[in-house]
């Protein structure tokens, strides 16, 4: 649909979309992990059965606009930074790249993309924890008490495990993604007359 000087936008809008969609499994689970983590429950089960009887359904999503606030950003990020380091990248090889290429692009579009949001994951995880005692109002309230009470480098906490794992994940999703394209277009049925639909 779009023009090959708007590929960028192309790429951040269909990963913004895919982030949208994914969010809404997500959540929850992001919400279940950071409350089992932070000792509040035993089970997955126990504490999707006490979040919601505690806190209503909207419990299973709390945080969801700052997770939004962190995952579309990264979504979008992480993709166009991909594929526009694959499209420069394909043009100066002038050949397809192989698999150990596309990982090794992928291990980097995820570690950028890990770093330059790793102050909304910050945000992300200090809304999802608090549960019900609101200890911040929203997003910038938690931004500006982080700050206030901790100071600016605290958004920043965890970018070193954060880029370190968002590489390795990066590096096998996109591998894994081109491989899985390549055998999918390799067993598409050749049409007689030389033409794709």
């Amino acid at each position: 649909m779009f023009p090959e000087n708007l590929s960028a936008f192309a790429h951040l809008t269909a990963g913004a979309i895919g982030g949208v969609a994914a969010s809404l499994i997500r959540v929850p689970t992001e919400v279940v992990k950071q409350r089992m983590q932070t000792g509040q429950f035993s089970s997955p089960s126990d504490a999707v059965r006490l979040i919601a009887s505690k806190e209503g359904f909207k419990g299973l999503y709390a945080g969801y606009g700052s997770f939004l606030l962190r995952d579309l950003p990264f979504d979008a990020i992480q993709f166009c930074i991909y594929e526009q380091l694959r499209i420069g990248y394909k043009a100066a090889a002038r050949r397809d790249l192989n698999d150990p290429e596309n990982a090794v692009i992928g291990a980097f579009a995820g570690a950028l993309t890990g770093a330059i949001t790793t102050p909304l994951d910050v945000v992300k995880t200090r809304l999802m924890v608090q549960g019900s005692a609101n200890q911040y109002k929203g997003i910038f309230d938690c931004v500006q008490t982080i700050v206030r009470e901790e100071g600016p480098s605290a958004l920043l906490k965890g970018i070193g495990p954060r880029v370190m794992w968002i590489g390795i994940g990066g590096s096998i999703f996109f591998g894994v993604l081109e491989s899985t394209k390549r055998l999918l277009a390799e067993r598409r049925p050749k049409p007689l007359n030389g033409k794709h639909d």
